[in-house]
């Protein structure tokens, strides 16, 4: 006898928007029936160049006529190529390529441990994290950002973590131990609440990290490639990690993650340590190398900067007309967030209403994250939507 089952075909652990797109353009995604929405949410920073850019449509095009997947038993050239680039644009001696950004910080925590047991110093092995942070939803990656709604439900919690308050140095200081292989941290948290760590902290990290003899990991999932009007947000710093995590923007909507890191901190990853069945295959490889085709061309980060900051002054002016419902602003870049006196899915709604896109994030804030391609004239569009939301909003509360 056939029975009726109550879950649905896809795992229920997503709350869906009901909105469906048909297709995009650039800064636009439009539903089956021809309704129009803009952008600013990027798929999550994803979607860096915006949607069926014409240089990753053609790369991705030609790749697929070509060969698709070969496992990394053989050379991949594309491969090779992006890792050349990307090493010869940052601190960075060596490339490991994987699906997501989870994946390539789960590569990261490998890589820290696996260092110190090169060394001769296997217990070396904890990792000291921030809260508010988020570094994936793999097991161990949870216990990284340990968040007590993404671990709860799944413990054993993974152990090698420690925690201590956003921008606390007497806190880091004490919870640094024999055991501690390293520091990880976000320069900008984006699910935390779009936190910048200031370029003072973020030099005092290097600083203590090489008083103690511990490796600098950092987090560009989301802040990196592009996002701050830098290839990577730790370089308005002026320092430099010893393994980076990235991924979402250098696939511009196809999967893509790595693991940078430099030659010392590598050192324990030797053949047959680790490896991915997908990760830097021909397909992703060709959108990566054609993503880095346009970011790193003549004036393209000019252009982020520029636009990053007419956001930034847009958005105060927005405050300004709204105190009632916009406490703060936040971000740096095109990763800007606005912390609500409202619920922030209130103005999410609101703005969706506007046909506007954007995204939550930690300590009621609002993201802001459109492709690394918005022009003035998207900026002063969306603000009118969120000007129009807020009145929306206004109106309902009387």
């Amino acid at each position: 006898m056939w029975t009726t089952t109550m879950i649905t075909p896809v795992l229920p652990t997503y709350k869906r928007t009901p909105l469906a797109f048909d297709h995009g353009k650039g800064m636009r995604v439009y539903t089956e029936d021809g309704k129009e929405y803009l952008d600013f949410g990027a798929g999550v920073a994803v979607t860096s160049l915006g949607h069926a850019h014409p240089r990753l449509v053609q790369a991705l095009t030609e790749q697929a006529q070509k060969l698709w997947h070969t496992s990394n038993l053989y050379i991949i050239p594309g491969q090779e190529k992006l890792a050349r680039r990307l090493t010869e644009a940052t601190f960075a001696d060596t490339v490991f390529f994987t699906n997501s950004g989870a994946e390539a910080l789960e590569c990261s925590i490998k890589m820290a441990r696996k260092y110190h047991a090169a060394k001769g110093h296997p217990a070396r092995f904890r990792i000291i994290t921030f809260e508010g942070a988020f570094h994936g939803r793999t097991l161990a990656t949870i216990a990284a950002g340990g968040q007590a709604k993404y671990i709860e439900g799944f413990g054993p919690k993974v152990d090698g973590f420690d925690q201590v308050p956003f921008g606390d140095e007497k806190a880091l200081l004490a919870a640094i131990t024999p055991a501690t292989a390293g520091i990880l941290i976000e320069p900008i948290q984006g699910e935390g609440g779009l936190r910048p760590v200031p370029p003072g902290m973020l030099k005092r990290l290097r600083e203590i990290c090489d008083e103690h003899g511990l490796l600098l990991l950092l987090d560009e999932v989301q802040c990196g490639v592009g996002r701050t009007g830098k290839l990577f947000a730790h370089e308005w710093a002026g320092v430099t990690p010893d393994i980076m995590a990235i991924a979402k923007g250098i696939g511009g909507g196809f999967p893509v993650g790595a693991c940078l890191a430099t030659e010392n901190a590598a050192q324990g990853m030797t053949a047959g340590t680790h490896g991915s069945t997908f990760g830097g295959n021909p397909l992703a490889m060709a959108v990566g190398n054609a993503v880095l085709d346009v970011v790193l061309a003549d004036g393209f980060l000019d252009l982020v900067r520029q636009r990053g900051l007419s956001l930034k002054q847009k958005l105060a002016a927005l405050k300004d007309s709204h105190p009632d419902i916009i406490e703060d602003i936040r971000g740096d870049g095109l990763m800007m967030g606005l912390k609500t006196k409202v619920p922030n899915t209130d103005l999410i709604a609101a703005a969706l209403d506007e046909q506007l896109l954007t995204i939550a994030a930690g300590d009621n804030v609002v993201r802001l994250l459109p492709p690394l391609i918005v022009t003035d004239e998207d900026l002063s569009e969306a603000v009118a939507k969120l000007d129009r939301a807020c009145q929306s909003l206004k109106s309902k509360r009387g």
